[in-house]
């Protein structure tokens, strides 16, 4: 379900477990065919100025990256997608916003939500949600310069490709190779001497990007330092070329008609990197870039300095400055919820009393991503794989807002909120899911090897893996029987949460949670299931049955503190829905978000056993 997280966040953004980190000095802005389709539905591109040299690269090495195989990708996500770090995407989302209002004639008035019982509704007015960002850079060139502030400031310039691409470079998907740079490329003033080309449109510094997940504001801002000309998921295993010239008087690599991941989309591009610290971007017309979306931008990495700006503004006169961290545009097909903007009239009316907004809308808008997903706000706790930051100010929050959840268009969960529809959910369980990646699931522990390991997740490595014991928690595995012999089958899912889910929410103590287990090198998997699967219950398998304690977790993360002992017991949510400008909000829709929010109440009362509860009632207005 996920939810994406804002969660995730130390480690650069690849498959590990703890989240990246968020350094969040947060400035103000500053202005099935895995390789898509069918091979009949490839087309011979049609030539375009001649000044890009893709159009002149041999045919075999441009056209012919089909011969690899591809990678395989994890299977498509049910409920949520990527949860690593989406606070950057939220923020991204809200400041580039607030610079459009800003920059327009338009004026917004202030208003406040409408309670109609304890749901608190919000009316759009074309500030909340936003139209697509339609990616408008083909046939431009853009350079990044270095400012005064130790970052870049952005100019356009010719888009004509650098002549010479060098040589081709082997690349499958979500792939990575080193190249040495030969001239000491300062880049927000450190020294690189080695880049990365990977295969998703950017370079990174200091270890290259292979991973899966979501090619989002997240990867260019938390993670490795980087130079995006176009950070998506691009396969060149499935179509096109990747090219790399690395001389003293520039680095330059090329990206020659590269196919979109499971798309007949392609993208042509080139950057290059110069001694005096530039950086050049530039893009093929529509005839080579049909490419939709994408991340543009250059980033020092490991950072929540960010300045999200319009780079089509740029001019050969006038920069787009990017003060010091990373500065870039999202482009994307889909329209967007600001969750910022909306806690802002929420808090006009109410008083700062909530530890989670729970958001509702009208309209679907996390279609061909996550179904539901969570943003952690801020966290103070120690032990469960989340770093400490505090983003809470940016909601209209003094310091008490923990965690938002988007639970998208009321109109896609049933009547009945018991009743299954979503695999083994419900829609008190995906509420669940995506309550509880306030908390969960980022636990690693130290294996029978005594090494550090992450077989107890799954899917976006915030969720538990299909073959992890985790007795049935809404944050995905199954409770699975031993059968004895080496075998096991699935006889539970999506119930409550497990022990160790109430260990990390602060609910128990270490020793209350008993012994748990995982089964390794599964096989003769019927139906078919891998570890970032969604709960089955009826799967059989074998495999090897490993034994887990909890000190075998806090070996690796640290002791959960606040312990159980002085954490709250007693969660505080508001319910809001959001409804799109122009519409009436329709009482049959707060009717059923009304039905949600009583069942819920009671729901996770059971799914913690007792321990804890939750109160959904608008109390605390103002």
């Amino acid at each position: 379900m996920d939810h994406r997280h804002v969660r995730r966040r130390d480690l650069p953004y690849t498959s590990r477990l703890l989240r990246p980190r968020l350094v969040f000095a947060l400035t103000a802005v500053l202005a099935p065919v895995a390789c898509g389709g069918s091979g009949s539905d490839q087309t011979t591109p049609t030539p375009q100025p001649a000044q890009n040299p893709c159009l002149t690269a041999s045919t075999t090495e441009v056209d012919a990256g089909a011969a690899v195989p591809p990678a395989s990708k994890p299977p498509a996500r049910p409920l949520d997608s990527d949860p690593r770090g989406t606070i950057f995407d939220v923020l991204w989302d809200h400041r580039s916003a607030a610079a459009r209002t800003a920059s327009s004639s338009r004026l917004v008035a202030p208003r406040a939500t409408m309670d109609a019982g304890d749901v608190a509704v919000v009316q759009d007015d074309a500030d909340l949600i936003s139209p697509p960002n339609t990616f408008d850079l083909r046939g431009d060139g853009l350079r990044a310069v270095p400012n005064t502030a130790g970052g870049f400031d952005i100019v356009r310039i010719d888009a004509a490709f650098r002549s010479e691409l060098g040589s081709r470079v082997t690349l499958g998907d979500d792939d990575s190779v080193s190249e040495d740079i030969l001239f000491g490329f300062r880049f927000f003033n450190r020294i690189q001497t080695r880049a990365f080309v990977n295969s998703d449109g950017n370079i990174t510094f200091g270890e290259g990007d292979n991973a899966s997940t979501e090619r989002n504001v997240a990867r260019l801002v938390g993670g490795a330092p980087r130079v995006a000309p176009f950070l998506s998921d691009l396969d060149p295993s499935c179509g096109g070329s990747v090219f790399v010239r690395s001389a003293a008087d520039r680095f330059t690599a090329t990206w020659c008609g590269v196919r979109v991941f499971d798309s007949t989309q392609q993208a042509t591009l080139q950057t290059s990197f110069f001694p005096d610290g530039s950086v050049e971007l530039k893009y093929a017309d529509t005839a080579q870039f049909s490419a939709t979306e994408g991340v543009v931008g250059v980033s020092p990495g490991h950072t929540g300095v960010f300045a999200p700006v319009d780079l089509s503004t740029a001019t050969t006169t006038g920069p787009v400055s990017g003060g010091a961290g990373a500065v870039g545009e999202r482009f994307a097909d889909r329209i967007t919820l600001d969750l910022a903007s909306v806690a802002a009239p929420f808090y006009r009316t109410h008083a700062d009393a909530f530890d989670q907004l729970v958001i509702w809308t009208d309209t679907t808008l996390t279609a061909g991503g996550a179904f539901s997903f969570e943003v952690t706000v801020a966290n103070e706790i120690a032990g469960n794989g989340i770093s400490p930051y505090d983003a809470s100010a940016e909601f209209g929050s003094a310091g008490r807002l923990r965690s938002v959840v988007q639970m998208d268009n009321i109109g896609k969960f049933p009547d009945d909120p018991t009743q299954k529809f979503l695999g083994e959910n419900n829609t008190l369980s995906v509420v669940g899911q995506e309550v509880g990646h306030r908390w969960l699931a980022f636990l690693q522990f130290s294996d029978h090897n005594r090494q550090r390991s992450e077989a107890l997740l799954g899917r976006d490595q915030a969720h538990w893996s299909f073959f992890f014991n985790s007795d049935a928690s809404v944050m995905e595995g199954n409770r699975i029987q031993d059968l004895g012999g080496g075998s096991f089958r699935t006889v539970g899912a999506v119930e409550k949460y497990s022990l160790l889910d109430q260990y990390a929410m602060g609910l128990v103590r270490d020793i209350d949670v008993p012994p748990f287990f995982y089964v390794e090198s599964p096989a003769n998997i019927q139906p078919a299931a891998t570890a970032s699967s969604a709960p089955r219950v009826g799967v059989t398998f074998n495999g090897t049955r490993r034994d887990v304690l909890i000190q075998d977790v806090i070996e690796v993360m640290g002791q959960r503190v606040p312990s159980a002992d002085d954490s709250p017991k007693l969660l505080r949510q508001a319910f809001l829905f959001v409804v799109s400008r122009g519409r009436t909000p329709a009482a049959a829709a707060i009717a059923k978000i009304d039905r949600i929010r009583r069942a819920w109440e009671s729901f996770f009362t059971t799914a913690t056993e007792g321990r804890a509860r939750t109160d959904t009632r608008l109390l605390g207005s103002s």
